[in-house]
């Protein structure tokens, strides 16, 4: 998989991650971002002591691809994860609905649990045990109705990050994600891969060193965004 680096200076890396790479290693042996940008630096930069430093400041999931921000040193990572703890970092993405929301705008608001046996999250009451606050602000873009079913292309700004939020919130009120097999009924009895239609293409940050503000953006990939070219 091609990774495509938009900008690198001595403290962060901001990296295109390819649809279906993790974002940090699990027990497999797929290869991931973090060992990817490990492997860049090692090689490029030539050998030096140590392994190379990669901080993980936000995740993708692994069908989403899209823009990411990875620190080269620590002190960076703090400064970065800080920004985001304070909304100083700007994420957004662009999505294909299967359906429509009732309101062409608005915030959606809800509560999830992570359920930890299937990896799955869910919404749930106020006040549930071990629920997190979840909110996003969402702009329906272009609708397109194909075969009898409506598409809707949104843009979706995350205010919280939570665990496949988007992908909850949306399926909560009816307009599903494009290929998620875990929350979209149209697409849960498939098996195997399913290009999803969801990628982050928008990011903005604060240089953790100089503080001048960065904006990043890059076009949105797949099979499902070919419905509105």
């Amino acid at each position: 998989m091609n990774v495509e680096i938009l900008f690198e200076d001595k403290e962060i890396i901001i990296a295109k991650k390819p649809v279906g790479m993790l974002s940090q290693g699990n027990r497999t042996s797929s290869m991931d971002m973090v060992s990817y940008l490990k492997n860049y630096l090692y090689s490029s930069k030539g050998a030096k002591k140590g392994e190379p430093y990669i901080g993980l400041i936000h995740r993708l999931d692994r069908p989403v691809g899209g823009i990411m921000v990875f620190a080269k040193t620590p002190k960076s990572a703090g400064i970065l994860s800080r920004q985001i703890q304070t909304d100083q970092m700007t994420k957004k993405y662009q999505v294909v609905l299967t359906g429509a929301p009732a309101e062409e705008s608005g915030i959606l608001t809800n509560y999830l649990v992570k359920d930890t046996m299937t990896n799955l999250s869910s919404v749930v009451p106020k006040g549930t045990a071990g629920s997190k606050k979840a909110v996003l602000d969402y702009k329906v873009l272009q609708s397109k109705r194909l075969n009898e079913q409506i598409y809707t292309l949104s843009e979706i700004t995350l205010i919280t990050g939570r665990h496949h939020q988007i992908r909850v919130q949306m399926a909560y009120i009816g307009a599903g994600v494009y290929g998620d097999t875990k929350y979209n009924p149209l697409f849960t009895a498939y098996k195997g891969w399913v290009d999803m239609g969801l990628f982050a293409y928008h990011l903005e940050l604060n240089h953790p060193i100089t503080n001048r503000r960065l904006k990043f953006q890059c076009r949105s990939e797949g099979q499902a965004f070919r419905f509105f070219d």
